[in-house]
């Protein structure tokens, strides 16, 4: 049983390795009476043409042509457009509640500093080797952390408000 399918498997491997092997075989370049240039495998297409041996190795795959740049098209004169008063009060709405958020996030660093500064004064008895004391704290610094890249990209945010 166990032969058997040995030699089926052999034998896939076989049929496999046989067909992915290449096709070797010469490519001609035929010349129209117009001066275009066609590409062939096959010999009996070259009969009674102007057709000449390449190489036995070419690529007749048509390249890619270049990306065009894209153009930004100008809005349309219909486009909405918003009057210069209700963009300043939009605005304002969105500086109130980037400020909202900045204020928000303050007051959590806050909190969050005082929760790692509580948990540094901690010392518990199973924790002798200073490792277990870093891996206790490490989710209250990247608290921290986080709240004050929040801060930071609120900043950023708030200054490029109008």
């Amino acid at each position: 049983m166990v032969l058997g399918i040995k030699r089926y498997l052999g034998l896939a491997a076989l049929i496999s390795g046989a067909l992915s092997l290449p096709a070797w075989g010469d490519t001609f370049k035929c010349i129209d009476a117009n001066g275009r240039a066609t590409y062939t495998n096959i010999k009996e297409e070259t009969r009674g043409k102007n057709c000449t041996v390449v190489m036995r190795e070419i690529s007749v795959v048509p390249a890619i042509p270049p990306a065009r740049a894209a153009k930004a098209a100008p809005s349309p004169a219909d486009f909405p457009r918003v009057d210069p008063a209700t963009q300043k009060s939009r605005d304002e709405g969105r500086r109130r509640i980037l400020e909202d958020e900045l204020s928000s996030e303050e007051k959590a660093l806050g909190q969050a500093k005082t929760e790692l500064a509580q948990q540094e004064s901690v010392r518990s008895g199973n924790e002798r080797n200073y490792q277990r004391v870093l891996d206790r704290l490490q989710p209250y610094k990247d608290k921290v952390e986080r709240h004050e890249k929040n801060i930071e990209a609120l900043k950023r945010e708030l200054n490029s408000v109008k």
